[in-house]
């Protein structure tokens, strides 16, 4: 059996996350052949790995997105664009973001083979556009309207034409981009489709759009409603689509995934490697490990303003924090901000072995804006550490248990960006060292019981069988 895994920004250029999760996903089925089908946005990354691939990876294909810029800035010359009357209907839904037939835009870049730069600079797409820019924005400049349309669609029309991986099964990881490739796939060679969602794509995507600066106010919709078409693409396309926890999946449904097509698998971590630590040596600190990558979506500078405050209680405190670094930048504006609070204590070791530090903590924490369902949190629990976590994703769910789980809490659970209320959850784990290891073996045995990796294996694999059977 051969899996084309569909991977956008992420594995394996990037450390942690989902990265860390397809690594060992590929390395537990040793008896499966992998393709990597990878979306990523500069080419200058092309073959820079952070991991080095398992043997059962026959196969890399990297498709990069600046490349459709260099694409728009060669091309000098475009023939003329046929396109029949549904074609133009079916396009011009396409930019106005209402619903529409994806296959019919497949089949014009795969079959037809048309350039996108062709598209776009055509006479066609130009008097769309004019009738698009009329009925919808009537008070801005043709222009501005113009050329935002164009750097918005290119991308991907052009990931529409590249080549498409033979495979059994398509398997892709995010409704955005990587399930645009993966529906593809699936209409192109008439092959199963999975789509496994670890965090709300779509709804992240609203969220970021819904704050930029440099998206004009008036355009932010017009963003919104393409990564909406993606998901509606996706998720029509899937054969299957799994989220890593309850509350996940009905969001899914919200949006518009078919609840016949929805299964929840949740994420496991390797129980025995973790499980065998013991309680930490007395040495006279409190120490707090935080593993995380440095970005601003971990929103590790919230952590900073509340490690300040908690020194100033607990005065042994130190905090490190493990993970390696997604955005210099916002790490340069971390390294400022602790020296002009002058904090002690902080210590960064960029990416580290977990398991070789997590002997040494006493507990973890985790201050993200946005998760799925961490592994570094399932990961310290199968330590016996407890975790003040963020109100994110599945992280509630983790810390308190499903509603047949009556172990008890693992840990504190505090709205994201909330410094004073992390602040103090931080300072009480500190000083209630018998309520903290007894939150540990709550996590401990919660891990046990739901969250080993083996168990989550062993539920994609049988999904996988129950597609593939359907062709038979």
């Amino acid at each position: 059996m051969k899996i084309c895994m569909i991977l956008e920004g992420s594995y394996p250029y990037v450390q942690g996350g989902v990265s860390s999760w397809m690594h060992q996903y590929i390395q537990a089925m040793p008896d499966t052949e992998f393709v990597l089908w990878c979306i990523a946005a500069e080419a200058k990354d092309r073959g820079k790995f952070k991991y080095q691939l398992p043997e059962n990876v026959v196969g890399v294909k990297e498709v990069f997105l600046d490349d459709a810029l260099r694409l728009l800035w060669r091309k000098k010359n475009s023939r003329q664009i046929q396109l029949s009357a549904e074609e133009k209907t079916e396009i011009s839904k396409f930019f106005c973001g209402e619903n529409f037939q994806w296959d019919v835009l497949f089949d014009i870049f795969q079959n037809k083979k048309i350039n996108p730069v062709e598209l776009l600079m055509s006479p066609t797409f130009l008097q769309l556009l004019i009738q698009i820019c009329r009925e919808k924005y009537p008070y801005i400049s043709f222009a501005e309207y113009f050329h935002t349309m164009r750097s918005m669609l290119l991308p991907e029309l052009y990931l529409l034409t590249t080549e498409i991986p033979k495979a059994d099964l398509y398997h892709a990881t995010a409704t955005g981009y990587s399930g645009l490739l993966g529906s593809m796939g699936k209409w192109k060679n008439k092959k199963p489709f999975i789509l496994t969602e670890h965090g709300i794509y779509t709804r992240e995507r609203e969220e970021e759009l819904l704050g930029a600066s440099w998206v004009l106010p008036y355009f932010k919709d017009q963003w919104i409603q393409l990564f909406y078409a993606f998901s509606q693409c996706a998720y029509s396309h899937a054969d299957r689509v799994t989220a890593l926890f309850s509350n996940a999946s009905k969001t899914q449904a919200e949006i518009g995934c078919d609840t016949d097509k929805l299964t929840v698998i949740e994420n496991g971590v390797h129980f025995e490697r973790f499980s065998e630590i013991t309680a930490k040596k007395e040495n006279g600190f409190i120490d707090i490990g935080a593993v995380v990558r440095i970005a601003k979506i971990k929103d590790i500078k919230t952590m900073i303003y509340a490690f300040a405050e908690v020194k100033n209680a607990v005065s042994n405190a130190r905090l490190f924090i493990l993970g390696g670094v997604d955005d210099e930048e916002y790490f340069e504006e971390c390294k400022s901000l602790i020296s002009q609070l002058a904090i002690k204590d902080i210590s960064f070791t960029g990416a580290v072995n977990v398991l070789e530090y997590m002997p040494g903590f006493d507990f973890t924490i985790l201050t993200s804006i946005s998760e799925g369902q961490p592994l570094s949190v399932l990961e310290s629990f199968a330590a016996g550490r407890p975790c003040v976590t963020t109100d994110v994703g599945c992280c509630r769910e983790l810390i308190m248990g499903k509603e047949e789980d009556t172990l008890g809490i693992a840990g504190l659970c505090v709205p994201p960006m909330h410094r004073e209320l992390l602040a103090s959850s931080i300072i009480q784990m500190c000083r209630e060292k018998q309520n903290r290891l007894h939150m540990g073996e709550v996590g401990r045995e919660r891990v046990r019981m739901y969250y080993t990796h083996e168990n989550s294996m062993e539920k994609y694999r049988e999904l996988y069988r129950e597609v593939l059977s359907w062709q038979e």
